[in-house]
């Protein structure tokens, strides 16, 4: 009996970086929404998107996501044109298809049909060579519940500095 001494070989290709690469992030939808669920989706690119993404020209602040006949679309997320790029190149807000599978798209259409929740994108980044966007269930904040945040963060900040200032002893 012949035993494998073949050493392992990893099987993504050598030529994809392994890891996870952030592109873009949607701070602003913190601060505007409260996240109930995020989802992970693949995005269907062209060439040139995916070169701008790699020098990491995007933004992701006023995008969202719709369902539309059963696929899911990624809309109002700039991604600027390939600075190399001829004719072929993209238009910046053109409406993307979001990648993921049916059944996860009908759940998000379900919780979507009731009411007053919206699809963010928080993030875009890079898994293994593969562009992915983190999308946000999420809750429109009312302007009282932004306050209280930015109120309590303020408060975290202070006690933490108050604590650091007890550990050194330096009280006031």
């Amino acid at each position: 009996m012949a035993t494998n001494t073949a050493p392992n070989r990893p099987t993504r290709s050598s030529n994809r970086p392994a890891g996870r690469k952030s592109i873009a992030n949607n701070r602003k939808a913190y601060h505007d929404y409260s996240i109930l669920d995020t989802y992970e989706a693949g995005i269907a690119l062209t060439g040139t998107e995916v070169k701008s993404l790699r020098a990491g020209r995007a933004s992701l602040v006023d995008g969202f996501a719709t369902v539309s006949e059963n696929e899911l679309w990624l809309r109002n997320v700039h991604i600027a044109e390939y600075a190399e790029g001829t004719w072929t190149n993209h238009a910046p807000r053109r409406p993307r298809k979001l990648l993921m599978h049916r059944l996860e798209i009908d759940k998000v259409a379900a919780r979507l049909r009731e009411g007053g929740l919206a699809l963010v994108p928080l993030s875009l980044y890079f898994t293994d060579g593969r562009v992915k966007v983190e999308l946000g269930l999420a809750r429109g904040k009312k302007e009282y519940d932004k306050r209280q945040t930015m109120a309590k963060r303020d408060a975290n900040r202070e006690i933490e500095r108050y604590a650091g200032r007890r550990s050194k002893g330096m009280t006031d």
